[in-house]
């Protein structure tokens, strides 16, 4: 079946010494992996592998077969062509990270909301210069189309239970600390326009390994990036 369709980059592995697999989330068709072949052996090699990096939005034509087996594109071209991600060390690290969190934790057929989500969200990091906080308001936002967006019904509470999801009275064995939990009712009123100094870097390394325990937790087979040790670094 021949289906064009919009596309984000989740990965680019390369297979042998010419080839790439390249997983991507696309709009109509949910989550799908492509066979590159011979993507390093032709003249025009950097502009294909170009495509590929992580989060590039794509407009694609591709063969799906639907098989449970690699798909094939049939067209590529950028869909919308990033102006400061890749040229931005801050931003690159942050879409790095991002990429290898979206590819442990999707796992849909389908689901144009979160595409669409994702994609304004990238497109607004592409045009703003403060962008401190993306990565966490990103993290959370995530957690609503997975099922496991926090229970804010009672954020006048002191702890929040990482496993319940919800704000609790007294510090049981799963709450983070009463300063933790302060934190994180103050990131569930951010927005990506919101102030990007309402946090210092410490208080954002405290908030991404809240998150990220939150989805080890919530989300089955979710692992923690490999490139964590380098965002914290640039970010730090």
């Amino acid at each position: 079946m021949l289906v064009k369709t919009k596309a984000i980059v989740l990965s680019a592995i390369r297979y042998q010494e010419k080839s790439l697999i390249v997983k991507c989330f696309t709009f109509s068709e949910g989550l799908k992996s492509y066979f590159v072949p011979s993507a390093f052996s032709t003249k025009k090699s950097n502009q294909r592998i170009a495509y590929f990096q992580p989060l590039t939005l794509l407009e694609i034509e591709a063969n799906h077969k639907n098989k449970g087996t690699l798909e094939y594109f049939k067209e590529i071209k950028i869909d919308y062509p990033f102006r400061t991600v890749y040229s931005s060390i801050y931003k690159s690290t942050i879409v790095l990270f991002l990429s290898e969190v979206l590819h442990h934790s999707i796992y849909e057929e389908k689901n144009e909301a979160l595409f669409e989500f994702l994609e304004s969200a990238l497109i607004w990091l592409d045009n703003h210069e403060e962008v401190a906080n993306f990565h966490l308001i990103l993290l959370l936002e995530l957690s609503k189309f997975f099922g496991f967006y926090p229970d804010a019904s009672n954020n006048d509470l002191p702890f929040f239970d990482i496993v319940e999801g919800c704000f609790e009275k007294l510090h049981g064995l799963n709450s983070i600390s009463e300063n933790e939990t302060f934190l994180f009712k103050k990131l569930l009123q951010v927005k990506f326009d919101s102030n990007q100094k309402i946090f210092s870097s410490n208080d954002r390394q405290i908030l991404l390994k809240i998150l990220l325990d939150y989805y080890t937790i919530h989300l089955q087979g979710f692992k923690k990036p490999k490139s964590l040790d380098v965002f914290r670094e640039i970010f730090s």
